[in-house]
């Protein structure tokens, strides 16, 4: 039993070390163990779900509550396409949002005096960043379809774009987006790009014991454990005795 306890606890601590992408409802959504957030496994939901916005006939369609043709959307009409997700409470949940940016960003290039620019390449803080970098393991630089990361976490999501809408401004009027195709950090204002839903949490907790319990769990077991194999000791003193009586 004490064996089984001592692998049981080293699989719970190997899994806190090495967390990954893991797929949730039945491939829905993509859960980050990292940053503790859920993502919405369709990263271009909006041009097949539009939750009560027009979809549009040109590619670069700003008109207001409208999806462009490919997906697109300005950063205003993103927002209201997250409004209606969470109106609609799709997938059971009405917390869905853009992506946050971090500033300052460690990660990112600095411009040459050693002062932290927030743009550019390696900029992996961010909720995007940390998905780019970290989970699909991308360098600088490089392409989503390059083929130097991790196609099996890639493909746990679908129809990736090539830059998607941050909720988080940059300015008064800009905002900041990221380039998912060559890791980019930059802000803009004008452009239409895409949305890709976020939330925090995991959506399925309810199904897998946190750690704390497991451990109790196990640490349970190992009681039984011991006080069996006590019992079976008393057990195997008290026939010892008895034979030893009888035979004397």
């Amino acid at each position: 039993m004490k064996n089984y306890a001592c692998f049981f606890l080293s699989l719970i601590f190997f899994s806190s070390a090495n967390a990954t992408l893991v797929t949730r409802l039945a491939g829905q959504a993509v859960y980050d163990s990292d940053l503790d957030i859920t993502w919405v496994a369709d990263a271009n939901l909006a041009l097949t779900q539009q939750f009560g916005l027009n979809l549009g006939s040109n590619i670069l369609d700003d008109s207001a509550n409208t999806v462009g043709s490919t997906g697109r959307l300005t950063w205003d009409n993103a927002n209201v396409w997250i409004g209606g997700m969470n109106a609609a409470n799709y997938l059971g949940f009405n917390d869905w949002r853009l992506a946050k940016t971090t500033f300052p960003d460690s990660g990112c290039y600095t411009d040459g005096t050693g002062t932290l620019v927030n743009q550019g390449f390696g900029c992996n803080a961010s909720e995007l960043g940390h998905l780019h970098y970290t989970e699909f393991g991308l360098p600088s630089n490089a392409f989503l379809n390059s083929g130097l990361g991790s196609i099996t976490e890639i493909n746990k999501f679908s129809n990736i774009q090539d830059d998607y809408w941050s909720g988080t401004a940059f300015s008064n009027d800009s905002f900041w987006h990221f380039s998912t195709y060559t890791g980019t950090n930059a802000d803009d204002r004008i452009n239409k790009l895409f949305a890709w839903a976020v939330r925090d949490g995991d959506v399925e907790t309810a199904s897998v014991p946190e750690p704390t319990s497991l451990v109790i769990f196990i640490f349970g077991l190992a009681g039984l454990g011991y006080i069996g194999n006590r019992k079976s000791a008393i057990s195997d003193s008290a026939r010892f005795r008895c034979c030893s009586w009888k035979n004397s």
